[in-house]
């Protein structure tokens, strides 16, 4: 037996299939809060008040870490948000997982033209949720890189919106997102999440201009929210000294100073620690209680050519590996020597794993 509830323009049919994958979705979004909260040195969210509390809403953020960026902020929305990713990881046993994680496929050039017909599907479905007052979240930049500036926007974002509009009454909006990584490969940087202000689409329907220089507009005006929403958005010919202020004691100001800081070029650089031998040494001395997850992620990441996957893939297998490791380690130290002597020794192989991420920081980055 099954449920229907009703939707303005389709019936939803409600089974425990379909709460399974509800309660996954939580799940994984709490999962992702803790363990964020765990990889990074110290998360700052800007912006929050923003957020429409009603009306669809389109969230365009910047992408500098593959899988790990439509997580981030999806984690941290109140409300429940369908991404838009790449179409190649679709398929096989992850399905169901994405499927509940409510992701959709976009299809590509790279893909096969066949199969760019799939998109206006896609689309539809999208153009159906922001009508009935749901969130998505789509990459404007239509591709990822492991760079801080802000990459030239494809017209997707602004003419979903735009066209979802055209078909509701209810407003639709759409919210720059800047993610501001303090390093983009390693755990324990920073991590400034900026939601900017929300772009209301009604007003370019209602105006006087074409359809095709309405979107333009849009994109216009949401690559300029965007870059607000930025450290450093723009690649000229200073980029790569204002990259360089980067750096974690940097990272811990706030929000507004690090950007009026890396304009002015006011901030300090990075004091070189000189690498000795016996840093390293001391890192691997603090790495072998952890010695096997360790290099079973170091493994894992020699799989990967693109960098940018390499946090997405630290935190996921990270996750699953660490946390095996520790309770294996608990539940043999429990029966050869009791619970308490177990706790000791599991809290002391956190603490140290702890401690090396902090020496590697300081020493080794």
């Amino acid at each position: 037996m099954s449920l229907k509830v009703n939707f303005s323009a389709r019936t939803l049919k409600i089974t425990p299939y379909y709460w399974m994958k509800k309660l996954f979705y939580y799940f994984v979004k709490y999962i992702m809060i803790f363990t964020t909260r765990c990889y990074f040195r110290k998360i700052y969210i800007y912006g929050f008040e923003n957020i429409p509390k009603k009306g669809g809403v389109l969230f365009s953020p910047n992408h500098q870490s593959a899988f790990l960026d439509p997580l981030l902020v999806g984690c941290r929305i109140n409300r429940p948000v369908t991404s838009l990713t790449r179409s190649d990881v679709f398929g096989g046993p992850l399905q169901w997982f994405l499927d509940a994680l409510k992701m959709l496929p976009v299809y590509r050039i790279r893909n096969g033209y066949a199969n760019l017909k799939k998109n206006e599907a896609i689309f539809d479905s999208c153009r159906e949720l922001l009508s009935n007052n749901q969130c998505i979240m789509m990459f404007s930049e239509a591709s990822h890189h492991d760079e801080f500036f802000l990459q030239p926007l494809s017209k997707g974002s602004s003419r979903l919106a735009y066209e979802a509009q055209e078909k509701c009454e209810k407003p639709i909006y759409i919210v720059p997102v800047g993610i501001n990584y303090g390093h983009h490969r390693n755990p324990f940087c920073d991590l400034h999440l900026v939601f900017g202000e929300a772009i209301s689409i009604k007003p370019f329907i209602k105006a006087s201009a074409k359809k095709p220089e309405q979107i333009n507009t849009i994109r216009g005006a949401l690559e300029d929210c965007m870059k607000k929403c930025m450290w450093l958005p723009e690649k000229d010919e200073h980029y790569e000294n204002r990259k360089r202020l980067i750096h974690s004691a940097n990272t811990k100001k706030s929000f507004q100073e690090i950007k009026k800081g890396i304009e002015e070029q006011s901030l300090a650089p990075k004091k070189r620690v000189k690498k000795e031998k016996w840093h390293k040494l001391l890192i691997q001395l603090f790495s072998l209680p952890n010695l096997p997850p360790l290099l079973a992620i170091k493994k894992i990441l020699g799989l990967f050519d693109d960098v940018v996957f390499y946090s997405s893939v630290k935190i996921s297998s990270g996750l699953v590996l660490f946390l095996f490791w520790w309770a294996s380690i608990f539940l043999c130290s429990e029966v050869l020597w009791g619970w308490k002597i177990g706790l000791s020794i599991t809290i002391s192989c956190v603490s140290l794993l702890y401690i090396r991420q902090i020496l590697s920081i300081k020493y080794m980055q």
